[in-house]
């Protein structure tokens, strides 16, 4: 099986993950790069003493659509607008 050293990267969660590792190298040449944060199916997974996730992403991705509500239907007060901001969540959580 072939790995995309381009989507590739490493990370290291335990409490030795702050000690400097060497590049991992693919059968074809390419490097691997370790990283501080990365993204797994939607999930930005950090590197820790302990297994972190972050959700600052998730957060500023909702901060921004309902932003966006309210841009377009302005601050009035209704249960329509608290509806579109549950859509809204729901949608921002299943689809990352």
């Amino acid at each position: 099986m072939a790995v995309n050293s381009k989507k590739s990267c490493c990370l290291r969660v335990r409490p030795r993950c702050d000690k400097h590792c060497k590049n991992i190298c693919t059968s074809d040449g390419h490097l691997i790069h370790w990283v501080g944060e990365m993204r797994y199916l939607g999930l930005f997974i950090v590197q820790s003493r302990t297994f972190k996730c972050s959700l600052d992403h998730a957060k500023h991705s909702f901060d921004r659509a309902v932003s966006g509500i309210f841009g377009k239907i302005g601050r009035m007060e209704s249960e329509v607008i608290l509806e579109l901001i549950k859509t809204t969540v729901f949608r921002s959580c299943c689809m990352v």
